[in-house]
């Protein structure tokens, strides 16, 4: 028996976190942010629908209160981040060039913190009315 694959128990070739050994957190990472996500995007589109009818300092006063600002942070930051997980496992299964792979994964890394950053930032100075 000199394959060792022979001597593994099914269990135990299971158990294995795959080739890049971070696969399974990948995947919850992805679900979680999906989950927090439904309840949040029907919070965003209450939230946008409700600012139709109002003025500047209204919408203003209304995204700047506390509880608004803290549930805009959390939608923005679990958009841009399952964004990036989702394209990430997209370039992985469909770019096979491995420096365009990179730059791609960079690329698209970079435009959602920096997106999610400015994002945050907006939030900030609307919550604070600087």
């Amino acid at each position: 028996m000199s394959d060792n694959g022979k001597l593994r128990t099914p269990l135990k070739t299971v158990r294995g976190l795959g080739s890049a050994r971070g696969g399974t957190h990948h995947f919850t990472v992805q679900r979680i942010t999906a989950v927090a996500l439904v309840p949040l995007s029907f919070w965003f589109v209450w939230l946008a629908l409700s600012l139709i009818h109002l003025d500047y300092a209204g919408a203003r006063a209304l995204v700047a209160h506390p509880c608004h600002a803290v549930l805009m942070v959390a939608f923005v930051v679990s958009v841009f981040w399952h964004a990036q997980l989702g394209l990430q496992v997209v370039i992985e299964d469909y770019v096979h060039t491995p420096g365009l792979e990179i730059a791609s994964q960079l690329a698209v890394k970079f435009l959602c913190v920096l997106g999610a950053l400015a994002c945050v930032l907006a939030v900030v100075r609307i919550a604070l009315g600087s």
